[in-house]
């Protein structure tokens, strides 16, 4: 499954990403690929995993605010 943008919105991350292109062209590059590609859903790494890759723990309902990154 993918998401793709309208025009819209193609054109105001693009807009976004020649803001950024000489602050920041990683997130740039980035804005202008969403804007052109969407995202795959089915390459997403959950939120979840990424945090167990970092040797996180679970997130919960009872997790403190200092708890949270």
């Amino acid at each position: 499954m993918r998401i793709v943008f309208d025009e819209a919105e193609q054109d105001a991350l693009r807009a976004d990403a020649r803001d950024l292109a000489g602050v920041d062209p990683q997130i740039a590059y980035v804005l202008e690929r969403l804007a052109g590609e969407g995202i795959d859903l089915d390459r997403i790494t959950p939120w979840e995993d990424l945090r167990e890759n970092l040797g996180q723990p679970p997130l919960d309902d009872s997790a403190s605010a200092a708890d949270v990154a």
